[in-house]
Formats: C-alpha cells, sequence, structure tokens
C-alpha cells in the first residue's frame, strides 16, 4: 500500500494484506518498528510521494519528465514541493457555432449513407465525440446479444436453456473450425502435389 496510508504514531513501516481462502478474510499484516515515544518518528519516514501527480497529460504527452511531489508523513504536513494546481475547467466544451445563422439553421440533411439525420451542429462537432458515442454504445453489448433485446434469465429455467443453447453454438463452431483445417490441410497437400508434379516436367 502507499506509504502515506501508514499508521505514523505506531512506527508502522509497511503493511501487507494477506488473504486467508478458508474463512474468506483479508488480514492486514504491519511491519511496526519498536520505538517507546509514541510522537513523528522522523528517521524512519522519509518524503514519500504524494497522491498529487507532478505532471499533467499534456506534460507528459510532450516528453516532460518531472520527480514525483513529495509529502511528508508527519501529520498536519504540507506538500513539499508544491505546484499549483491548473484552474478548473469543464470536461467538454459546448459546441459553440461560428455563426447566428448556423445556430438557426433548423434542416435536416441525410447522412452520406442514408441511413440517419444529422444537423450542421452535429456535423460540426468534434469528431472525437462522435467516436466517443460509438464507444457508449458498443458498452452495452455482452457476447454479441444486446441487453435491451435480449434480457438476462430470470429463471432458472431459463438460464438451462440459455446455457444448453450456447453449448450448442459452441459444438457446432467447433466442428466448423475442424472442417476448415481439414479442408486447409487438403489444399496444402493438392499445392504440395502440383509443386512436386511441376518439378518432374
Amino acid at each position: 500500500m502507499p506509504k502515506r496510508g501508514l499508521d505514523v504514531s505506531s512506527c508502522e513501516i509497511f503493511r501487507f494484506y494477506k488473504l486467508i481462502t478458508t474463512k474468506s478474510l483479508i488480514e492486514p499484516v504491519s511491519m511496526i518498528v519498536p520505538r517507546r515515544s509514541e510522537s513523528y518518528q522522523e528517521d524512519i519516514y522519509p518524503p514519500t510521494a504524494g497522491a498529487q501527480p507532478s505532471l499533467t497529460a499534456r506534460e507528459w504527452l510532450n516528453g516532460m519528465n518531472k520527480e514525483p511531489v513529495l509529502v511528508s508523513l508527519r501529520p498536519g504536513s504540507e506538500l513539499l514541493s508544491p505546484r499549483p494546481l491548473p484552474p478548473e475547467r469543464p470536461l467538454l466544451k459546448p459546441v459553440v457555432p461560428a455563426s447566428p445563422q448556423l445556430f438557426n439553421q433548423t434542416e435536416k440533411l441525410v447522412a452520406k449513407d442514408g441511413r440517419r439525420p444529422f444537423s450542421l451542429l452535429e456535423e460540426k462537432a468534434p469528431r472525437w465525440a462522435a467516436e466517443h458515442k460509438l464507444e457508449e454504445k458498443k458498452t452495452w453489448l455482452t457476447n454479441g446479444f444486446d441487453i435491451f433485446e435480449c434480457p438476462p434469465p430470470k429463471t432458472e429455467n431459463e438460464l438451462l436453456q440459455m446455457f444448453y443453447r450456447q453449448q450448442e453454438e459452441i459444438r457446432r463452431l467447433r466442428e466448423l473450425v475442424t472442417q476448415r483445417e481439414v479442408q486447409a490441410k487438403q489444399l496444402e497437400l493438392e499445392i504440395k502435389n502440383l509443386k512436386m508434379s511441376s518439378e518432374w516436367f
């Protein structure tokens, strides 16, 4: 665990977590330095990495490298290498139209594939927003089934039916893979025979 989560009043220097599978328990195991004083012990708690990142994502992508932001484990202490926090800003910027004419335009256009209509405002929206929408839509698909079209089974009987259906589908797919492997081997042999016969002539 991170050092900033240690109990400095009991001189704890490490904490491990032991899994007891027979009882389904997690037992914390503390490594404690025996000290008589209950006050903060500076010699066993050097400054450690804090929770605040030292780089922003943009700085990291630009190739910058910085040391971690250090914190003292002394209770009530501040950051040792503080960095001014960037001003808070919204995650998504609203799409502002370039002109009032574009904003008032409600005429719908048909997409190139002819499937769904979209407005000019949507056309001017950033491309990543559209990709993000597609990703969100994909998250609702599990094992190729749409959750809303095929809800999960509610009774044990329905669950068994779905299980047997999937077992049958797996069996058919395995047979298909075996057939394809046999066909591939036959084609390889035919190619080999053709090469051999062409070498003789």
